[in-house]
């Protein structure tokens, strides 16, 4: 199986401080491969129109519903998710995360994950820009974030 993610609005390419954090220049957004924080997929920077990912899968039936892993899906305490990493890229190219977004495995309702294992293909729609108008982050609940059952991109 394969997830689309498939995103737009992202909020440019600096970051002004929040509440929390200094703010950022140069801001770029991947899909943190498993257990591997400095290994991005498809970096795309903060000012782009939109952004775009394919992550290969394996869909498997468990006890408790279907078992969605792969080089892209984290596997932690609360679930499988997906990881969009937001942090700066320098002059030589280094990527340094600031912030994080979580795409959970568990929030896709189950009959579109199911509809998904069967066409092989999953994706998720989303905005990268909060309500603060700052990078999204942390878990990205529906309304947020639409997942659906496709035949492909």
């Amino acid at each position: 199986m394969q997830i689309h993610i498939e995103a737009s609005d992202l909020p440019g390419r600096t970051c002004r401080p929040g509440t929390d954090f200094a703010g950022y220049d140069n801001i770029h957004v991947g899909v943190q491969r498993k257990d591997r924080l400095d290994e991005l997929l498809g970096p795309h920077p903060g000012d782009a129109p939109s952004a775009a990912w394919t992550l290969d899968c394996t869909a498997v039936p468990a006890e408790d519903g279907i078992e969605v892993s792969g080089p892209y899906i984290q596997n932690r305490l609360g679930g499988r998710f997906v990881y969009l990493s937001w942090g700066t890229v320098d002059g030589a190219g280094t990527f340094t995360m600031f912030r994080r977004a979580k795409l959970m495995i568990a929030d896709v309702p189950r009959d579109v994950l199911e509809t998904a294992v069967l066409t092989g293909h999953l994706t998720a729609r989303l905005r990268l820009t909060d309500d603060r108008g700052l990078p999204r982050c942390a878990r990205v609940r529906p309304p947020d974030i639409a997942w659906s059952a496709t035949g492909g991109t």
